[in-house]
């Protein structure tokens, strides 16, 4: 906690204190660490300004990404701070909420940063569902079942998430017409596991199966490759979307963040939320056949948590968890670890933080092993329980 960080560095569970915090509240709850060290930890978090902006604050960034790693600790000592802190991102929650259906009032296409899973209105969610802030949850899950539901925009219909920017969510002169993103961190994956988690909680809206069962068919649509080998492209170009034909021939690395495990974990979740099993069996078979395809296993080259071997080990254990058949894929899950463990030694992490850095290595390695007990759900920050 010495040196010169970065703008935010307190407030960032992406990249800075948030995500350090996370690890040491579960190393202390494993007791493999200590509780001192978790709550210096919260006090590099708590100690400077915390954000609270509806522009600016998110699941990975301000009041809901500090908030979050508190929760996990639950510890009654943090009580106080959790109670303000719930405060400002409750009134943040609602002035997003009012832009985007004015937004969707008017026909206008979103950002991604509306509603994704990093910066928008399906992290909020996420942090909502931790918290068992079950109300403002709902208010959450009506407005992505009105995202789901499709906008006449040009005098064409596109799917109500359809973006106007490209995927680094400004206008991009390569991406002319904007794009449709599939992934977990910002596409309508998370969206989709959202809604799906809630409801297998019992947290339900008006409309809600109807949107987990439209998503699927969605992707569904775009499904590429042959049973069980199948795969999802990261995403979908205006010039594409016409003609229903996905131009990349080969399937994306199978990363949490855009690739088949993390698609294919979010259809997993709703198969059980909708009672479908065969939905489910066919999510958990695409997963399986990931793990063994050599075009999609060999583009890993780093151990992290967003797009590498942690993420993937991380994805499994939950999937695993969930399997209606086995599959094989609680011992995949611990040749996972070790690929994880080989990959860090080897190829070191950038940085500390927790999407990208050492830190989700660690934290990915030392939840998924088979005699720690869970930090209750740390793993909803990725939308995966």
């Amino acid at each position: 906690m010495t040196g010169t960080h970065p703008p935010d560095w307190n407030q960032c569970l992406a990249t800075g204190a948030p995500g350090i915090a996370l690890l040491h509240i579960h190393a202390a709850r494993a007791g493999t660490g200590s509780w001192s060290t978790a709550q210096r930890w919260a006090a590099a978090m708590t100690g400077h300004s915390i954000d609270a902006h509806a522009d600016n604050s998110s699941l990975y960034l301000g009041a809901p990404a500090v908030a979050f790693v508190l929760h996990c600790a639950e510890q009654p000592a943090w009580a106080g701070t959790l109670d303000a802190l719930d405060g400002h991102i409750a009134t943040a929650t609602q002035q997003r909420l009012a832009r985007a259906h004015d937004r969707i009032d008017w026909q206008q296409l979103p950002t991604l940063g509306e509603f994704d899973l990093i910066s928008g209105l399906t992290g909020i969610g996420a942090y909502l569902l931790h918290r068992r802030h079950d109300d403002l949850l709902r208010e959450v899950l009506v407005y992505l079942v009105r995202l789901t539901q499709p906008l006449v925009v040009g005098g064409g219909t596109l799917p109500g998430w359809w973006s106007h920017h490209g995927p680094a969510d400004r206008p991009s002169p390569q991406w002319p017409g904007g794009h449709c993103n599939l992934g977990m961190a910002h596409g309508i994956a998370g969206p989709l596991s959202l809604l799906s988690l809630a409801m297998r909680r019992g947290v339900t809206v008006s409309g809600q199966a109807a949107s987990i069962d439209r998503i699927c068919t969605w992707l569904d649509r775009w499904r590429c490759g042959s049973t069980p080998s199948i795969w999802w492209p990261e995403m979908i170009s205006r010039s594409e979307w016409p003609t229903h034909t996905v131009r990349r021939e080969t399937p994306p690395r199978p990363s949490w963040c855009y690739g088949t495990p993390g698609l294919a974990r979010a259809q997993q979740l709703a198969g059980i939320a909708l009672g479908d099993t065969r939905r489910q069996q066919h999510a958990e078979r695409a997963f399986a056949a990931c793990l063994t395809d050599p075009r999609q296993v060999d583009q890993l080259d780093n151990p992290t948590l967003c797009h590498g071997w942690a993420g993937l080990t991380v994805t499994a254990s939950r999937i695993a968890e969930d399997s209606i058949n086995d599959m094989g894929l609680a011992d995949r899950v611990s040749y996972l670890r070790e690929q994880t463990r080989a990959y860090a030694h080897h190829h070191k992490a950038s940085g500390d933080g927790l999407l990208e850095g050492a830190t989700g290595v660690d934290l990915a390695l030392a939840a998924t092993a088979a005699t720690s007990p869970a930090t209750p759900q740390w793993d909803t920050c990725l939308l995966l329980s």
